[in-house]
C-alpha cells in the first residue's frame, strides 16, 4: 500500500480523500442520525414477522401501526414499503445478488430484509437517492447493529448505481428464455409464472398477456367494499364509487375502510369485486324446486356467507356457514353480524367433508369456496407467492376433490353447487372438477358464464367456456375461478 493513501497519523485514507476531495455530511459524527424513522422501522417488523413466524403482512401491519400511533402519510409509506418490498422481493434479490460479494443465503437473514427494503426506496418509490440510503443505514445502525450498517451503505451505493429500467435490461439479458425473464423481472416464482401461463391458455385466453398479469399482480389493489343487499346500499357508503362489475361492489378512495360506519356495524365490508361476482351467480343461478336452504361449506372468513345471508334473507331462505376452524368460525360470526337472524340457521365448525354424508341431499344451494394455494389474490397476500411451493397442490387438490365430492351430495337433486377457488390453477380448477365429474354420473355442468353475464352492471369480458376465470389484468378483481354444478335426479 502507497505511503501517499495514509494520513499523518497513519490510518489509511479513500481515494477520495487522498486526491483532498471532500464530500462529508456537515453534521458532526455525534450528531448523525443514528435510529431508523418510525415507518421504516415498522416495515422492517412485518418483514421479520413475515419471515420468522411465516405471518401475513395484511394482518400484521395494520395493528402495528394503530399501536405505535403511526397515521396519515407515515402509515401510507410504511404501507408501500412493507407490502412493495414483499411483492418485489424476487426482483430485489436478483439485484442484490448482482452488488453483494457472497450467496445471499449467507446474508444474515436480519441484514438482507434491511436491504430488500433499501433496495425498494431506491428503485420503486419515489425516495431521493441519499435518503433512501441514509435513511436505511440509520434504520440498520439501531436494529441489526454498527458493523452491519456500513456492509449496506456501501451494497445500497452500488444499487443506486443504475436506475431500475438500467436493472431490468441486465436481469433480462441474463434470464436463459423468455419464462425466466417475465419472471425475474416481475419478481414471481418461476414455477407459478409457468402455472400462470398455463392457466391463461386453458382459459381461453392468450399467453402473451402473461406479462401484463404479472404486473397486474404488482400493483397494489384499492380497497373493495361490499353493500350487503338490503342492509346497505353503494349509494350510501361514502367516499366509494361503484364498482365496476357487481351492482353490490364500491370502491373505496381512501384506504380506511374502518372510518365507514356501515362497515363497523357489518351492513358492508371489505370483499373483493370479484368474490362477489360469484357469489352472486350462485345466487343467482336457477334451481329446479324448492330454493330455502343454503350451505358455505368452507365460509371463513366470512365475506361470501355474509353476502349469502343478506340476499337468503330478501328471499326468505336460510343460510348454514360451516368453517373447520374456530377461529374462523369466529370471523364469520363477525362478518355476518349484521345478517338477520331468520336468515341465519347456524354459523358451525365441522369438517366439510363430512357434511355429504351426514347432511345427504339436504341443501338447495352449496357455495364451496375451497382452500387453495390463493394464487389468484397475490396483489393482497404478497408474500404468498414467495410462501407456496408446488409441493403444497398435491395436498389441496386432494382436499379439493374430497370437498366437492361432499357439497355435490349435500345438495339435492335440481340444487346448485357452485365450485369455487381464488386460483386459476389448472390443478384446482378444472383437473379437479372434471375428476369429480368423471365418477359420477349424477351431475351436470351449468353455464357459469351466462350467470355471471346476468348478474354484472355492463357486459363483462369472458371466453367461450362454461366455467369462468376472473384476471387482474382483464377485470381488475383476483383471479377468482367460478364452475357451477347441478345434481340430476
Amino acid at each position: 500500500m502507497s505511503a501517499d493513501r495514509r494520513d499523518a497519523k497513519g490510518r489509511q485514507r479513500g481515494a477520495a480523500r487522498a486526491r483532498g476531495a471532500r464530500n462529508q455530511s456537515q453534521q458532526a459524527p455525534g450528531q448523525r442520525r443514528r435510529t431508523g424513522d418510525p415507518a421504516r422501522n415498522a416495515a422492517y417488523d412485518v418483514l421479520r414477522q413475515v419471515a420468522d413466524s411465516d405471518a401475513y403482512a395484511n394482518l400484521v401491519l395494520p395493528p402495528l401501526l394503530r399501536e405505535r400511533g403511526i397515521v396519515g402519510r407515515d402509515a401510507a409509506f410504511a404501507t408501500e414499503l412493507a407490502y412493495g418490498t414483499l411483492r418485489m422481493l424476487g426482483r430485489y434479490d436478483a439485484v442484490l445478488a448482482q452488488c453483494v460479494d457472497r450467496p445471499l443465503d449467507r446474508v444474515d437473514p436480519a441484514v438482507l430484509d434491511v436491504l430488500r427494503l433499501g433496495a425498494h426506496q431506491v428503485l420503486g418509490m419515489r425516495v431521493a437517492t441519499h435518503a433512501a440510503v441514509s435513511e436505511t443505514v440509520a434504520l440498520t445502525r439501531e436494529r441489526v447493529g454498527a458493523g452491519p450498517a456500513q456492509f449496506v451503505n456501501a451494497v445500497l451505493r452500488k444499487v443506486s448505481a443504475r436506475p431500475l429500467g438500467q436493472w431490468l435490461e441486465v436481469l433480462a439479458s441474463q434470464a436463459p428464455d423468455d419464462l425466466a425473464r417475465l419472471a425475474v423481472t416481475q419478481s414471481h416464482p418461476a414455477w407459478i409464472t409457468r402455472a400462470l401461463r398455463e392457466a391463461l391458455v386453458a382459459s381461453g385466453r392468450s399467453a402473451s398477456e402473461l406479462g401484463d398479469l404479472l404486473a397486474a399482480d404488482n400493483e397494489a389493489p384499492r380497497v373493495t367494499l361490499v353493500a350487503r343487499p338490503g342492509l346497505s346500499a353503494v349509494a350510501d357508503l361514502n367516499g366509494a364509487e361503484p364498482g365496476r362489475w357487481a351492482t353490490t361492489a364500491a370502491v373505496l378512495q381512501g384506504s380506511d375502510p374502518g372510518a365507514l360506519e356501515a362497515v363497523r356495524d357489518g351492513t358492508a365490508g371489505v370483499q373483493d369485486e370479484g368474490s362477489q361476482l360469484v357469489t352472486l351467480a350462485l345466487a343467482g343461478a336457477v334451481v329446479d324446486g324448492p330454493d330455502e336452504r343454503w350451505l358455505d361449506m368452507c365460509a371463513g372468513p366470512g365475506g361470501k356467507a355474509a353476502l349469502l345471508g343478506a340476499i337468503a334473507a330478501e328471499r326468505g331462505a336460510r343460510v348454514v356457514a360451516n368453517e373447520s376452524q374456530e377461529h374462523r368460525t369466529e370471523l364469520v360470526r363477525r362478518s355476518m353480524k349484521a345478517v338477520p337472524r331468520a336468515a341465519v340457521e347456524s354459523i358451525r365448525t365441522g369438517d366439510g367433508r363430512d357434511i355429504g354424508t351426514d347432511e345427504p341431499a339436504a341443501y338447495d344451494r352449496v357455495l364451496l369456496d375451497a382452500p387453495c394455494t390463493g394464487l389468484g389474490a397475490l396483489r393482497r397476500r404478497p408474500e404468498s407467492r414467495w410462501r407456496r411451493t408446488p409441493s403444497d397442490l398435491g395436498t389441496l387438490t386432494a382436499l379439493q376433490r374430497e370437498l366437492l365430492d361432499s357439497a355435490l351430495d349435500a345438495v339435492r337433486p335440481g340444487g346448485v353447487v357452485g365450485y369455487v377457488t381464488c386460483s386459476p390453477h389448472m390443478a384446482e380448477t378444472q383437473v379437479v372438477v372434471d375428476d369429480v365429474l368423471r365418477r359420477r354420473a349424477d351431475v351436470e355442468r351449468l353455464d357459469a358464464a351466462e350467470a355471471v353475464r346476468a348478474v354484472a352492471t355492463t357486459e363483462i369480458p369472458l371466453t367461450d367456456r362454461t366455467d369462468v376465470q376472473l384476471w387482474p389484468h382483464v377485470h381488475g378483481t383476483d383471479a377468482m375461478h367460478l364452475t357451477l354444478l347441478r345434481r340430476r335426479a
